[in-house]
């Protein structure tokens, strides 16, 4: 759920990512940082130098936040069950800079669910991102890899970012487009 605008000192020091070059850094204790948007378990803040900045969720405690958790929706280990809770986790990773999880943008193209042992399953992910070389591509499809990871049945996760088809608005859900006042 996103956040109102809320200004925050650090309570110790954190690890950041620049946005939107991906780049990583530092913020040091007692820095004062606003949230931006706390969306999925991941929060985008503004530093007092203007910069925006992404917090990891295992960082909430520096923003005196409890970490989110990822829940399961159903603990059947079937292929349609872990193809199911891949595609509601891949809703709780979200763009740092849009309000909109990656699902609803249409930014993911496809998830594909293969067994390869007695409740054990390899899946693989087909992904894209709102712009050629966003420096930020890297970690979402980090976040896309650590939340499908973790999934009872998830023996290996493999998401790959293509560039075609290149996205565009058309690819947004509705809800997303309705979400960011396009539709």
């Amino acid at each position: 759920m996103a956040a109102e605008r809320e200004n925050v000192v650090l309570t110790r020091d954190v690890d950041i990512v620049t946005i939107p070059d991906g780049a990583v850094g530092t913020l040091n204790k007692g820095e004062e940082v606003t949230i931006h948007q706390a969306l999925g378990d991941n929060y985008t803040v503004i530093t007092a130098y203007g910069h925006m900045v992404r917090i990891a969720g295992n960082d909430a405690d520096a923003l005196g936040k409890e970490a989110h958790q990822l829940h399961t929706l159903v603990s059947e280990t079937d292929a349609e069950a872990v193809e199911k809770n891949c595609w509601e986790v891949m809703k709780t990773v979200y763009d740092p800079e849009i309000p909109v999880n990656i699902v609803d943008l249409g930014l993911v193209y496809s998830c594909v669910v293969e067994p390869i042992g007695e409740n054990q399953h390899e899946v693989h992910v087909k992904m894209t991102l709102t712009a050629p070389g966003c420096g930020m591509g890297p970690v979402i499809q980090g976040d896309v890899q650590r939340v499908i990871r973790v999934l009872p049945g998830v023996a290996s996760v493999d998401v790959e970012v293509v560039l075609d088809p290149p996205w565009s608005r058309d690819m947004m859900s509705e809800v997303a487009q309705l979400q960011l006042g396009l539709y």
